[in-house]
């Protein structure tokens, strides 16, 4: 039986609080001073998280085998540590920095003409992305170009710190939809032709789908494929890479799924579940020191299945996610 969480609001409170005060503080360094910090911090993350780090280097032995030597994986999953501190960095700079007058300075965009036109006609669609690269920066953009979208995610257990963390994901427009219990905010999404945001890489547990991630099977949600079939809403796949130096990302479309394509058969979710995550695996290779390899993603592999069940719907594969 799971073990009920304790609940401590002075504890919450207190991490709140020295969370803003490492904002404050950050906001206050140049990008280059903020830079320095982040290297640190990721020494010390990389040399007392023993944990992650060897879930980092076990995920790399799995996605590249013989093709990587242990070196190798040592310098990316350091790589890992770095890009995600640096990232938490730019975070904090974000609202203080990024315009629209100036976001040229730090955001190329590629392959967005598609994406912007549909937008403009209005028309559903579904975002997808990982934690690869800066994923909270595509939606801050798209509403700082006057075209909001709607982001699932999970709710942070402290309170303080998800109100805070919301402020800044809805500063521009973008509206957050908790993964939990939000599933009828996301099929009015779909149905009133708005456009949906969500990650699509994190291990769904025994009952996921099993597709091909790095040459083996990796459970993943059903819910992103069964929504978009039955809404009729065109799956883009899509990160913000970090192309350097300093705050320089590229935010590119790399592929966009229409479910037209499909026949309308059984297999159909698994098709379309298996083309976005060939394609965010494809992005990933460009540079893998981008990538949350500290996140058990061959947590579950596939069991002998005993009987059919009964059918799948959007509705309860996002209920058990």
């Amino acid at each position: 039986m799971a073990r009920k969480k304790i609940k401590r609001p002075w504890l919450d409170y207190l991490v709140y609080v020295v969370v803003r005060i490492l904002v404050f503080t950050v906001q206050s360094m140049s990008i280059a001073q903020s830079y320095a910090l982040a290297r640190g911090l990721a020494w010390l993350m990389y040399s007392v998280d023993r944990r992650h780090r060897e879930v980092g280097l076990e995920n790399l032995r799995q996605a590249y085998g013989d093709g990587m030597t242990e070196a190798e994986r040592d310098a990316v999953v350091r790589g890992v540590y770095r890009h995600f501190c640096m990232m938490l960095m730019e975070i904090f700079h974000t609202p203080k920095r990024i315009r629209l007058d100036n976001y040229r300075q730090f955001i190329k965009l590629a392959g967005h003409g598609p994406i912007l036109d549909r937008m403009l006609d209005g028309e559903p669609m579904i975002l997808l992305t990982g934690h690869y690269g800066n994923w909270e920066i595509a939606g801050y953009l798209f509403g700082l170009f006057g075209f909001p979208t709607w982001s699932v995610a999970r709710t942070l257990d402290n309170p303080y710190l998800e109100r805070y963390l919301r402020s800044f994901r809805e500063s521009t427009g973008q509206q957050m939809i908790p993964k939990a219990g939000g599933y009828d905010q996301i099929v009015e999404v779909l149905e009133t032709n708005r456009t949906l945001s969500m990650l699509a890489d994190q291990d769904a547990g025994p009952r996921g789908l099993f597709v091909d991630f790095f040459g083996r099977p990796a459970s993943t949600h059903k819910a992103i494929a069964l929504l978009a079939i039955e809404h009729n809403a065109p799956v883009v796949v899509g990160v913000a890479r970090r192309v350097g130096p300093g705050f320089r990302y590229e935010m590119r479309c790399s592929q966009i799924i229409e479910p037209g394509e499909f026949t309308g058969g059984a297999d159909d979710a698994r098709l379309l579940t298996q083309r976005y995550t060939s394609a965010l695996e494809e992005l990933i290779r460009q540079d893998p020191t981008q990538y949350l390899w500290l996140h058990r993603r061959w947590k579950h592999q596939p069991a002998p299945r005993k009987k059919a069940s009964r059918p799948e719907t959007a509705r309860t594969e996002v209920a058990a996610g």
